[in-house]
């Protein structure tokens, strides 16, 4: 008799996608795969986008050179993301040397901890913890133990997050109305308009995202929330859209404009971006070996603020000797072969000895 199932399992062709090329998040099997299909991923590279399922590391021979990372330290990486900054700081600290790595996103932060692994570092050498960065002194004193040489936090978005419609961190797919970098933890964007007041949305729009239309806007959001619940991303841009139309006599572009920043807005709520950077903030002397130097880079202007006052009155009290006079801004080539750099802005910092 044969051993074999008696009904096996028919097989079944990849689905393809509608004309010559994929439009869709997980239509574009190839650029998932970069280990299969180089060709494809460098003629995407080449376009100046970001292949799907991936992220590009930004401005990496600048973080590199002003954190100066030397064999045997001790590394931090505040935001794993996909591991671009990651894989520098690791090989930069061996021999000896270690990097620690957190990351609040629980569907990530595995497929970066093995793409890591599976580059031969001694395994002793890179920790890796499922966590929010506000943690990251508690960490330390656990793990180091004691300081880091190294650290770095940049505070942006990855392009897997945002590319992924599921996630519903984009106005350009249609997704879950959520943006949560965990999204088994807290409110969803959702959830959050199901319970915040008109004059609590105004703040925050004002305050996350400088928006000048918060207080209608506000209004006409939740408005339309009471009336049909809006659970998708495209339900709440249609809204602001119109608002936004009707508001003022704006082109196309700068609605598309309004629509991003309160996207944003909510995503830095929900997830209490503001909070956990302050905080890291308030840690960041405690966190650093007297010499340690710490970059972060950040895309908007409430992080880079946050940033400078504090790196400012640190240097003022004693806990830096050196921080930058200007923040440093990705090069002209950087900006035309990945536009998704064009905003970000690098501070750094030396703790003093």
């Amino acid at each position: 008799m044969s051993d074999s199932p008696s009904n096996p399992e028919p097989h079944r062709r990849r689905p393809r996608y509608k004309g010559r090329n994929p439009r869709h998040f997980h239509e574009k099997y190839k650029e998932h795969a970069p280990e299969r299909y180089p060709e494809d991923v460098a003629k995407v590279l080449e376009a100046g986008k970001t292949p799907a399922g991936t992220h590009r590391p930004i401005m990496v021979a600048e973080i590199v050179q002003v954190l100066a990372p030397q064999p045997g330290e001790t590394a931090v990486d505040c935001t794993l993301g996909y591991g671009g900054h990651a894989r520098e700081l690791l090989a930069a600290v061996q021999p000896g040397g270690r990097l620690v790595a957190v990351d609040a996103d629980p569907i990530e932060l595995p497929k970066t901890e093995a793409r890591l692994r599976q580059l031969g570092f001694p395994a002793e050498s890179l920790i890796v913890r499922r966590m929010n960065f506000a943690g990251i002194a508690k960490l330390l004193a656990e793990e180091a133990p004691g300081r880091a040489d190294v650290l770095l936090a940049d505070l942006g978005l990855s392009s897997m997050q945002i590319d992924d419609p599921t996630r519903g961190f984009s106005v350009k797919y249609d997704g879950p109305l959520d943006m949560r970098m965990n999204p088994a933890r807290g409110l969803s964007v959702a959830g959050l308009l199901s319970r915040i007041d008109a004059k609590k949305l105004s703040q925050l729009l004002k305050e996350n995202a400088d928006e000048p239309l918060a207080e209608p806007l506000a209004i006409e959001i939740l408005i339309a929330h009471e009336q049909r619940e809006l659970a998708t991303t495209q339900e709440l841009a249609e809204v602001i859209r119109e608002a936004a139309a009707r508001l003022t006599r704006q082109d196309s572009d700068t609605i598309d404009d309004t629509v991003r920043r309160v996207f944003q807005a909510l995503r830095i709520e929900v997830n209490d971006e503001f909070g956990a950077l302050d905080t890291l903030l308030r840690q960041l002397p405690e966190c650093l070996r007297p010499g340690g130097r710490v970059a972060i880079l950040s895309f908007h202007s409430g992080e880079d603020r946050r940033v400078k006052r504090a790196f400012k009155q640190g240097l003022q009290a004693g806990l830096y000797e050196r921080i930058a006079d200007e923040c440093l801004r990705a090069s002209p080539e950087e900006q035309r072969l990945n536009p998704r750099s064009s905003p970000a802005k690098l501070r750094y910092a030396i703790r003093a000895s």
